[in-house]
């Protein structure tokens, strides 16, 4: 008897020894909130910080500034032609031309809502990171622990937006309802499976230090991000902004160049032109709605005795227009 008393006894202290205390539970509650807290903090940091969302809205900025292509894969094929000879076409050549205008105007609807919802996402991120921020500084440990659950889905939806936005900043592939060759076209050819893909071009922008305007001339310069084609055509237009006269009405223009650089002549002093920039329209252009647009005024008389003279410039590089 006195064996299980002792027993008993043993048995109530060894439990009162396994059970926390109050302060060992306080300690263990907060070291659990630091810890969580210390990981909303550490994604909203690095996963979702504000020069990351800056970057990426600088970013769809941009892509709503490109030019966007419709590219086909493959872009040659061979054919056999009467004589049974085997020759490289270009895949443009068989393409019904009906179907592929169908196609230009779903690669436009395309882009436009990729355009569209990476705008809305990046939205939908920055609502979220402010969630996170006040949900960060304003609970006290009770009610921050009590939303956990809630905290660690809106980390994952927002992980999950994050790299929506990744995807859609690069143009995707386009798929075809129908067939883009007509076989009746081509008969005995196999045709390759013909894949259509979004390709972009870096907008064009002037350069803004390099482009002046004389007494009766002017010269543009301008650029893109990356380096371009030596054959790339750009088309430059410029107009008059405030005319009078039936001679001040003819001051407009289009000129086409493959260089980056060009010389308008026969300008009138003291007079204001609007220039704008833009890439040259191509067969598989399928989006394009910025271009930029620079206002120079050209010197009067008395600041500028100048004139341009044709014949002692340097051509290269450049393209001599009057109007």
């Amino acid at each position: 008897m006195q064996y299980i008393t002792v027993h008993v006894a043993r048995l109530r202290l060894s439990s009162s020894c396994l059970k926390p205390s109050k302060e060992e539970q306080d300690n263990a509650i907060l070291n659990m909130y630091i810890e969580r807290k210390s990981l909303i903090l550490q994604f909203l940091q690095s996963n979702l910080s504000p020069q990351l969302l800056e970057h990426h809205l600088k970013k769809v900025e941009l892509l709503k500034k490109c030019y966007y292509y419709i590219e086909v894969m493959p872009s040659r094929i061979i054919l056999r032609d009467q004589n049974h000879v085997l020759i490289s076409t270009d895949i443009f050549q068989i393409i019904d031309p009906w179907r592929l205008q169908r196609m230009k105007k779903v690669a436009r609807t395309q882009t436009e809502i990729q355009l569209v919802l990476l705008t809305d996402l990046l939205e939908q991120l920055q609502r979220g990171r402010e969630e996170l921020v006040c949900y960060v500084e304003t609970s006290n440990v009770i009610t921050f622990l009590s939303k956990w659950d809630s905290a660690m889905q809106k980390l994952s939806d927002l992980s999950e937006l994050m790299n929506k936005v990744l995807s859609l900043q690069v143009p995707g592939k386009l798929h075809a309802k129908h067939r883009l060759v007509s076989h009746a076209d081509i008969k005995g050819t196999r045709i390759p499976n013909i894949k259509l893909f979004l390709s972009t071009k870096m907008p064009v922008v002037f350069d803004r230090k390099e482009s002046v305007a004389h007494k009766n001339w002017a010269h543009l310069k301008w650029f893109t991000e990356n380096q371009e084609s030596p054959l790339e055509q750009y088309e430059l237009h410029f107009r008059l902004l405030k005319h009078g006269t039936q001679t001040e009405l003819g001051q407009r223009g289009i000129v086409a160049i493959s260089s980056n650089t060009c010389v308008v002549c026969d300008l009138l002093p003291d007079r204001s032109y609007e220039f704008t920039i833009r890439r040259a329209e191509t067969y598989t252009l399928v989006y394009e709605t910025w271009h930029d647009t620079i206002i120079l005024t050209t010197l009067n008389s008395a600041e500028d005795s100048s004139t341009y003279e044709p014949e002692l410039a340097d051509r290269k590089g450049l393209l001599i227009f009057s109007t």
